[in-house]
């Protein structure tokens, strides 16, 4: 009976001008009987009411690319099976639609394109060709993501989801180098058409048009994979091709049994992400597909993690009582400490991204007392607790690779949920305004970078530039800042009501947020005593927690240059040892930069010699497929202030040498390193960063081992580099 009754319901709502939402309200996302599906799907798609707009076609078939268009429509056919006087009809109106489609948008096809595949859905309906058009083009306007082609954004966007959460089986498609339009293409071209059953795509799309999310195919994909997930980790060890083979046929095992769940899981998802990469990325990715204009570029393409806005981020602290399942950030403050304590947010944790170079171990601590202050903030409820971390900046290109190297050691821990504020601390000093006194904690005018922006200039040497030339207070110190201004978040509730309306669009909407997230704000300043005692006393203590191996005097013991065990170096060539980066590496670093010329000078070895490359420009794609490269690594050179550039490390075998990015174009790069391999005498890594790697130039001298240069790089999966070298350098001794 109640079976019977929803379907009343819907036939007597079909009759009147229903909307999606009331189609929603009663089906509940149910498979729908076919002899409604056609109703249902035009209200859905909005095309009820639309004109025949195929009257305007004049039957002439000239396009230049028509003789392709008529063969694969006519070998499309032959795979359904029918009868062949029902061919013919088929091929016609087919081909029919898709060459009017061509010329009214002024678009090319292109084999492969997943036109003929998206249109089966809609043959097997059997309606006039007016109706099937109409349902073409608007699933074609509505949900089939502009650019789909190889390294398009929609690609970029969903690695990034991949990402955000299942981050282990995104690095093994990345070390494959799988990228998603290797497999993932026909599932976005045609809404799993091509790859799926009929019955279930029909009852797929039943659904599918019910919701009305666009992105929705973004999480079906992630389902996807992630349901697969465990396969597809044992086939590690098979090859690109035939793990792409694989992928590209998992979604064949969904029966239609199955659609209900495997959307319900894909909506689950979509509540655990957050919300504001749909927002910025709407327009770029959805709407009506003409020749005439070109799918737009996206900041996804270089981004590091999932972007967040900052709208989204301080609506999402204003929310009293979530959905238990919706997404709650925890956000951490990366900035230098004299930027931290000239403004921030009451609900931020701090921790110095400059700690990882200067001070690694300080920096583990405060790693730590994070995982401690966020678990304790998720077990108390507040509003300041979440699963989901959020990394802030501050917004200044040069200060921001510290945070970028945060976030990455944080993501190649396969750390679920983790994002990047989209602008850092510049976009919620501007989101705030007038309103940042009652906002933004510790706000000192004087000090703030924003607030004195005029006085600076992007990347310049005035003094409030100088964050990442500085020596940081002691770890301790550093750290029990973090713990002192994270407690002004844990184990607190606000009392005030949030406005739960999404995304933040209106001027009055902004107004209300602030007005809230102030009051929020000075909930937290009030009442951080709690905590406050414990965790500092963590932090400053960590030995006493469980598991901890750190001593009182037991450190460890880190190599001096004026250590001498034996005689290694006696009478022998140039050689090279691969250990631990030691403590005077920085001051030695900073010798040897100085004196490496009166060093060279001073030595008649030839190979100790480097003509100076600083003027060589080259074309980066060019010198990579060189006839002496035998690999080359992404990288970015590490100096000695901390600055980053990107990079590529390229190994002959005879030489390293490192290649620099232009800023004014990424397709051409500086030669900045040229160094003979026998010339490399120690490589040594950072032992709580591996692929933080230092390479040291010089020659034996009696018992002692002299440095005359050396360069540091950061590189993913460092060991392949180094093991390389190390080869190519036993080979020449």
């Amino acid at each position: 009976m109640e079976d019977g009754l929803w379907l009343i319901e819907l036939e007597s709502a079909l009759q009147d001008d229903c909307t999606v939402d009331d189609i929603y309200a009663i089906c509940h996302g149910k498979a729908l009987p076919e002899a409604l599906r056609l109703d249902v799907w035009q209200v859905c798609l909005g095309v009820r009411n639309k004109t025949d707009q195929l009257a305007q076609f004049n039957e002439i078939y000239d396009l230049p690319f028509q003789a392709q268009l008529r063969s694969d429509c006519e070998e499309f056919v032959n795979k359904l099976g029918n009868e062949d006087e029902d061919k013919v009809s088929v091929v016609c109106d087919l081909e029919s639609i898709l060459t009017f489609y061509c010329k009214n948008r002024n678009l090319v096809y292109e084999p492969n394109n997943g036109w003929v595949e998206l249109m089966l859905p809609l043959l097997s309906l059997k309606l006039i060709r007016s109706d099937t058009y109409n349902l073409f083009e608007a699933i074609r306007d509505t949900y089939i993501p502009k650019g789909c082609s190889k390294n398009g954004t929609v690609f970029n966007v969903f690695r990034l989801l991949l990402l955000y959460h299942d981050p282990e089986l995104c690095t093994i498609l990345d070390t494959k180098r799988i990228t998603p339009d290797c497999y993932a293409m026909g599932w976005f071209q045609t809404m799993f058409a091509s790859t799926c059953t009929l019955p279930v795509v029909l009852s797929m799309w039943d659904l599918y048009f019910q919701q009305s999310d666009p992105f929705l195919v973004f999480f079906l994909s992630l389902i996807v994979l992630i349901n697969q997930r465990d396969q597809i980790l044992a086939m590690k060890s098979s090859t690109k091709e035939e793990l792409i083979s694989f992928l590209v046929n998992m979604p064949c095992n969904i029966e239609a049994d199955d659609v209900l769940d495997f959307c319900s899981l894909a909506q689950y998802y979509s509540v655990k992400t957050p919300a504001s990469f749909k927002r910025d990325l709407l327009q770029v990715l959805f709407g009506a597909q003409r020749g005439s204009s070109k799918p737009e570029g996206s900041v996804v393409s270089q981004a590091l993690c999932l972007p967040v806005s900052v709208n989204e981020l301080i609506e999402n602290a204003s929310i009293q009582n979530p959905h238990p399942e919706a997404v709650r950030f925890f956000l951490v403050d990366c900035r230098p400490a004299e930027q931290y304590n000239s403004g921030h947010l009451s609900t931020a944790f701090h921790l110095d991204s400059n700690l990882m170079l200067q001070e690694p171990e300080a920096f583990q601590t405060a790693v730590q007392g994070l995982l401690r202050s966020q678990r304790n903030a998720i077990d108390a409820n507040s509003n300041a607790g979440g699963e989901h971390l959020c990394f802030l900046g501050s917004g200044r290109l040069e200060e921001d690779q510290y945070t970028h190297m945060v976030v990455a050691s944080f993501l190649q821990k396969n750390t679920k949920y983790v994002s990047l504020l989209t602008g850092g601390y510049e976009a919620i000093h501007e989101y705030f305004g007038e309103s940042m006194v009652d906002c933004l904690e510790d706000h000192d005018p004087l000090k703030c970078l924003q607030c004195n922006k005029e006085q600076l200039r992007y990347g310049g040497k005035g003094s409030a530039n100088n964050n990442n030339q500085k020596t940081l207070n002691s770890g301790a110190n550093s750290a029990s800042s973090s713990a002192t201004n994270s407690l002004k978040r844990g184990n607190q509730r606000s009392g005030h009501t949030a406005n739960n309306n999404g995304t933040v669009g209106t001027a009055g909407d902004r107004k209300s947020t602030i007005d809230l997230f102030s009051k929020l704000s000075l909930a937290m300043k009030t009442k951080s005593a709690e905590v406050k005692e414990k965790l500092i006393d963590y932090i400053s203590n960590p030995a006493t927690e469980p598991g901890s191996s750190r001593t009182g005097n037991g450190g460890e013991k880190h190599v001096s240059r004026n250590d001498r065990n034996g005689k290694r170096y006696r009478n022998v060539p140039p050689v090279f040892s691969i250990g631990e980066d030691h403590e005077e590496d920085d001051e030695l670093n900073s010798a040897a930069s100085e004196s490496s010329s009166v060093a060279r000078g001073a030595k008649t070895n030839s190979s100790q010699q480097q003509s100076d490359p600083a003027e060589e420009i080259v074309s980066i794609q060019s010198f990579l497929k060189g006839p002496d490269v035998i690999r080359h690594f992404k990288c970015q050179e590490v100096h000695l202030n901390g600055y980053m550039y990107d990079s590529y490390l390229l190994v002959t075998a005879t030489h390293m040498i490192v290649l620099r990015e232009l800023e004014t174009r990424r397709d051409r790069a500086r030669i900045i390193v040229r160094r003979l391999l026998q010339s490399i005498v120690k490589i040594t890594a950072k032992k709580r960063h591996r692929d933080l790697i230092t390479f040291k130039y010089g020659y034996p001298e009696e018992e002692n081992l002299v440095i005359t240069d050396m360069d540091r790089f950061l590189i993913p999966n460092a060991s392949e580099v180094t093991d390389l070298i190390s080869r190519h350098i036993i080979k020449q001794t």
